[in-house]
């Protein structure tokens, strides 16, 4: 990329040679106006030329136009160079030269001096960069001077230009090129721009999918930019299968033994295309059992598609059944907006005992048809095993919920009872990583939600308690109507993707149904997270207390699994 100032005046004396030290790099430069003598260490030669333009750079900027570096000693692991500075120059006008008006107009110079020059002209530099012109110069012409002061106009040379070629995919990886040029969002034919060559490498970093395993190309040739990324696949591929011992609240003494199951199958055709099946029991007689299906950049748009069906059932009291259609549409590197929409459907398993009510039990059927909305923010260093930054989701959902008449439940409960009313419902979810030293590192996350209706059952309410969320109790322990709770963990880092942690977490609930319907459950343990190869075991003990739960180590929890990635 050619980017440089020309100023007439200005003799730019470049350092020839070669530093042939081994291991670094000492570099001193001594300014004339200045007794100041500072050596800098510098791992590769590069840097040091690097600098030694900077320091030119700056001494230009500064009005000292003739300014020029003398090389006073060599020595083959350092160098000593003496910046002699000379007159210092003015610029007290400044004309636009062959500047377009909509340039002049569009990005402004202030007070004529050549640090505010050296400012306006990066600015136009970045302008034309990023609008197809990457080989556009700038420089200082028709000099006028008058002792120590210049007058100059400014001379504009966009070049040629260059438009996006195709993008090209390069290693081990089985991601097609259609993919990656949707995902940074070059498309053939349209304006090349540095900015968002330097965005997709962000951008194609934060992948879950793969990483960078060198430095992106660019080629320019017959006006085209040919971008070229190095890629080699992750294993993200996932199944993860926990099992959990809890004591047996039936039968004193015994051992309840859960199961879980996580099967993620990732970028599938090497085009986005992602698959999960996620399966829970929490007891005999409870499970869930959840199926995805995701489809990216529908007609090479940045629209996604996703499929979704849920499954609960609960005992022997209710089964409730979801089925969803999601559209995510990606605004930027970091960022998505989901339009989606629901229908959620719950029936009675049994209604033995409901002959002789007079009002209308707890659990009921209903159908809940929903349309909802959700943003999502991720700035985490890594998708697997983050240090640093931030994620969020935000989502709200509305419809019409109409209650079904159970012929096992007499129909006198249902009289003036509105069977059709709109129900709300939202929840959130921020998370935060903070990486304080190089052994420790910090993790937050709080979440939120609630639901509204005159209606409200218990098969309405929230699903919360486990180790996803409020860790120390069973799987889908609490029921609740609105929620919001807060994990932290201290981590004791020991490898790449191996730590210690202990943790606490806090929650606030609440549930109509309970005969106290505030709960504030509180829990806190430690745990080990240990990457093995192709995969990572996990071990968790925790302590919980709520209304529901004692605090006592006969309801302590204890999880271990392992997640292999392939």
């Amino acid at each position: 990329m050619s980017k440089y100032l020309s100023f007439g005046l200005l003799i730019l004396l470049f350092c020839p040679g070669y530093l042939q030290a081994q291991g670094g790099f000492w570099l001193k430069v001594k300014n004339d106006n200045s007794t100041e003598e500072v050596w800098r260490y510098f791992d590769e030669e590069l840097k040091v030329q690097s600098t030694l333009d900077s320091i030119l750079t700056t001494a230009v900027a500064e009005g000292y136009l003739a300014a020029y570096l003398e090389k006073t000693t060599e020595k083959t692991d350092s160098l000593e160079y003496n910046l002699v500075s000379g007159d210092r120059f003015k610029l007290v006008g400044l004309r636009k030269g062959n500047v377009p008006d909509p340039v002049w107009e569009e990005i402004p110079i202030g007070k004529a001096s050549f640090a505010e020059w050296n400012h306006w002209s990066s600015q136009v530099l970045n302008f034309f960069e990023n609008s197809g012109y990457p080989f556009v110069q700038l420089r200082l012409d028709s000099l006028q001077r008058e002792g120590k002061e210049v007058l100059a106009s400014i001379n504009l040379e966009t070049g040629p230009l260059i438009t996006w070629d195709s993008v090209e995919v390069s290693g081990n990886t089985n991601t097609k090129a259609i993919f990656i040029q949707n995902l940074t969002g070059i498309k053939p034919g349209t304006p090349f721009s540095q900015k968002e060559f330097i965005e997709s490498s962000k951008t194609l970093q934060n992948t879950p999918y793969f990483e960078l395993s060198n430095a992106p190309g660019l080629s320019f040739q017959n006006k085209s930019a040919k971008p070229t990324f190095y890629l080699r696949d992750r294993n993200v591929n996932v199944i993860d299968g926990v099992i959990g011992l809890l004591p047996n609240e039936n039968e004193p003494g015994k051992v309840l033994i859960t199961g879980q199951l996580d099967l993620e199958l990732y970028h599938l055709g090497g085009k986005g295309r992602d698959i999960a099946v996620h399966w829970l029991r929490m007891n005999p007689q409870s499970q869930s059992l959840g199926i995805q299906a995701k489809e990216s950049f529908i007609f090479r748009s940045p629209l996604s598609v996703q499929l979704g069906f849920n499954l609960l059932k609960q005992d022997s009291t209710f089964i409730k059944r979801a089925f969803s259609l999601d559209f995510d549409y990606r605004f930027s590197g970091t960022g998505n907006i989901r339009f989606f929409t629901n229908r959620e459907a719950s029936d009675l398993i049994s209604t033995s005992g409901y002959q002789d009510l007079k009002e209308l039990p707890e659990v009921a059927d209903y159908r809940w048809n929903q349309y909802g909305i959700g943003l999502n923010f991720n700035w985490l260093d890594s998708q697997f095993f983050p240090r640093r930054g931030m994620k969020v989701q935000i989502e709200m959902a509305t419809g019409n919920k109409k209650i079904l008449q159970n012929t096992g439940i007499p129909s006198e409960v249902y009289q003036g009872l509105d069977l059709n009313s709109p129900q709300v419902t939202g929840n959130f979810q921020v998370e935060q990583h903070v990486y304080v030293r190089p052994l420790w590192g910090m993790w937050f996350r709080g979440s939120g939600g609630f639901t509204r209706n005159k209606n409200l059952f218990l098969n309405d309410l929230f699903r919360i308690g486990g180790l996803k969320s409020i860790r120390g109790f069973n799987e889908n322990f609490f029921f609740a109507k609105t929620y919001g709770y807060l994990n932290m963990e201290q981590r004791l880092i020991f490898g790449e993707n191996s730590y210690l942690m202990l943790f606490s977490d806090i929650g606030l609930l609440t549930n109509p149904y309970e005969e106290l319907t505030r709960d504030i459950p509180i829990s806190f343990g430690a745990g080990i997270n240990l990457e093995t190869g192709n995969g990572v075991f996990r071990f968790i003990y925790g302590l919980g207390k709520s209304n529901l739960q004692p605090l006592s180590f006969s309801y302590s929890k204890i999880h271990f699994g392992y997640l292999a990635r392939f």
